[in-house]
């Protein structure tokens, strides 16, 4: 009798076909998600000039996070959507917020690392090979991982808040613990925080763009890099800017949703927004192959090697060719023959 009257309240919190459409668009993003994220490592692995640049290791940062966010929870998103319930215990229960949000800080520390890798180079671009070391970067992705993770351990501990079910809404999530809770602050330094340095970064960029062609308008080289560089790196930079702004469509309306309608009054919202935040880990590697014209090369160097093209198995295994593009760590090697000591990746 209880269990009817639990299934009978979540039916009126959810209604059954908005729970059906979000289980199928879960699947469906799963596969999607999986398949894409895959894809795309493999190919920036595999192609020469991309395997090279600063900006593809926190790319791969981000595609390994989505990989792990779409083989791991969005399989369970649809079977709990499916049976409208909680089924497969506590612990997991646990372990699936904590990879939940654990990624979602992962997505968007790489999203700021990529903003500042970006403003690094169009602002102090003279250091840029000095800063951005092989073992820097190695150092930077770790901490990205470490931190997002790491946030996460008081709730999953019970320390600070605890991670469990919200059976009203059949949701693995963070929950108050003795009336504490820190879900708030994590959403403050977690997700805004984040953001208005993304903000803030690329409204510098723009700038700095902005003056740097009104002052050197004409000339051949645009703060010691040739024009096909700075054209490169104006494109990565603007398919950068489009990755964070379709995260950012994607994430504010479930945001905005859990703060303003806290108690479901507009279950239908909730789903919608929830599909959208899910989508936010499938939609990167359309983003790649429709706005840039390098990651394009990357996916169709994979095609080639797939149909077993002998001249692509050479080219992308056999090179030992790493990008010429200012974006690449061993850039400043490349510029001065002379420099002793190479950086290796």
């Amino acid at each position: 009798m209880e269990e009817i009257m639990h299934n009978s309240t979540l039916e009126t919190i959810y209604p059954r076909e908005a729970t059906i459409m979000a289980a199928i668009c879960a699947c469906i993003f799963s596969v999607v998600g999986v398949v894409g994220n895959f894809i795309t490592t493999v190919a920036l692995l595999m192609h020469p000039k991309l395997r090279g640049h600063v900006t593809t290791m926190f790319v791969l940062s981000l595609c390994v996070s989505d990989l792990l966010f779409c083989s791991i929870n969005l399989p369970l998103t649809a079977s709990r959507y499916i049976k409208q319930q909680w089924t497969l215990g506590p612990r997991l229960c646990q372990m699936f917020a904590f990879v939940f949000y654990g990624n979602e800080a992962v997505s968007l520390l790489s999203m700021v690392a990529i903003t500042i890798n970006r403003y690094t180079l169009i602002a102090y671009y003279d250091m840029y090979s000095q800063i951005y070391t092989s073992t820097k970067i190695w150092v930077q992705l770790l901490l990205i991982w470490l931190v997002s993770f790491g946030i996460m351990i008081p709730p999953l501990l019970g320390v600070w808040g605890q991670l469990g079910l919200e059976r009203d809404t059949f949701s693995c999530t963070i929950l108050p613990k003795d009336g504490r809770s820190p879900k708030k602050y994590l959403f403050v330094f977690g997700f805004a925080l984040p953001c208005v340095v993304i903000i803030v970064s690329y409204s510098c960029i723009y700038w700095r763009v902005r003056e740097s062609k009104r002052k050197l308008e004409g000339r051949s080289k645009l703060g010691g890099q040739t024009a096909k560089e700075k054209e490169e790196d104006s494109r990565l930079t603007t398919l950068m800017l489009t990755i964070f702004l379709c995260f950012l469509a994607c994430f504010l309306p479930l945001m905005i949703m859990n703060v303003a309608d806290d108690g479901i009054t507009y279950p239908w919202l909730h789903i919608i927004a929830s599909i959208l935040a899910w989508a936010s880990s499938v939609i990167n590697p359309l983003i790649y192959a429709a706005t840039n014209r390098q990651y394009r090369a990357a996916y169709g160097n994979l095609l080639k090697f797939c149909k077993n093209n002998p001249v692509t198995k050479r080219t992308t295994w056999g090179s030992r060719t790493v990008g010429h593009s200012s974006n690449s760590p061993n850039y400043g090697e490349k510029r001065n023959p002379l420099n002793n000591h190479p950086t290796k990746l």
